[in-house]
């Protein structure tokens, strides 16, 4: 790798600020905007990510790019997922800038993350993001789901919502989001963020969520659309117990009630209750019944509802 970065590299206060306003740029509530001004807590999130130097890193939602000038300080690679037009188009030059050895080390891909389907360059083998707090779980799922060769994840998204990706059954806040993420990974909590690293600073407090990808995937003859299905289900009315709240995806409550029972889930218990693989038992079960069909195609319409995240 190239010489290292000179030691003012990063963004500060007033380089943020400074560049914020020669670029005419206000953060928007919308989606979700608040730039991270602190160099250290910057730094701390890539240790804490475990970047290695042949890491090919993909960032989503990099604004300024306090956080895309930390990882390519350590990364071989980045790769930048902007939606924004003006930070899209404002932070090639930032990296030539500040990093000019590094410059031919990023990419920057001008789209909603959610629509995009294949990067440049080598296949990305760590996600490291400040995700925007409205958008934050279906962006962690759809980034999982489409690029496999993610085997470490990073995340900063608001406290509730690493409380919730982290939760372990029986937990209070766990749900589809704790679920659907230990799909792929084993989730942890890996430590919070202060509001007054950030500008504008938000209303609510940040965690730090790692996802480390399962060694091997899990074992099923259900597709991961038929267990998403039987996840969704199962929380849409998580008061519910299982045979109630899964009578519309099995299309009866007895018919629930059988698949419960030959998954050897009790009837009786809540959504709450069930880890991942408990979940894939009751999906399996669809398959050896005369539900399958049926079950199958109630998972592709719930999969192109808008996702449901409780």
């Amino acid at each position: 790798m190239s010489s290292s970065p000179a030691p003012d590299a990063l963004l500060g206060p007033a380089d943020i600020r400074e560049l914020a306003a020669v670029l005419g740029v206000r953060p928007t509530k919308q989606r979700g905007q608040n730039f991270v001004i602190d160099a250290n807590t910057v730094r701390r999130i890539v240790r804490t990510a475990d970047v290695r130097p042949d890491d090919v890193v993909v960032e989503v939602g990099p604004g300024l790019g306090s956080l895309t000038l930390a990882l390519l300080e350590a990364a071989d690679r980045v790769t930048a997922v902007e939606i924004d037009d003006v930070l899209a188009a404002a932070l090639p030059a930032t990296v030539a800038a500040r990093m000019p050895e590094r410059a031919e080390r990023f990419a920057l891909v001008h789209s909603d993350a959610m629509r995009v389907t294949e990067l440049p360059g080598p296949a990305p083998t760590a996600l490291v993001a400040n995700l925007p707090y409205n958008v934050a779980v279906p962006v962690l799922l759809h980034m999982l789901e489409t690029f496999p060769s993610i085997e470490r994840t990073l995340v900063m998204v608001q406290s509730e919502v690493a409380d919730r990706l982290a939760a372990a059954p029986g937990s209070k806040v766990y749900g589809v989001p704790s679920v659907k993420a230990n799909w792929y990974a084993e989730v942890k909590r890996a430590g919070a963020i202060g509001r007054n690293v950030f500008w504008p600073a938000p209303n609510v407090d940040s965690g730090l969520v790692s996802l480390v990808r399962r060694a091997e995937p899990i074992r099923t003859t259900a597709t991961r659309r038929e267990v998403f299905a039987v996840v969704d289900a199962a929380f849409a009315q998580r008061r519910k117990t299982l045979r109630a709240a899964l009578a519309g995806w099995a299309g009866s409550a007895a018919a629930a009630e059988e698949a419960l029972v030959a998954a050897g889930v009790s009837p009786q218990a809540r959504g709450e209750a069930l880890g991942v693989e408990e979940f894939v038992r009751i999906a399996e079960h669809a398959r050896h019944t005369g539900n399958h069909e049926e079950s199958a195609q109630r998972a592709v319409r719930a999969e192109n509802k808008e996702p449901r995240h409780q």
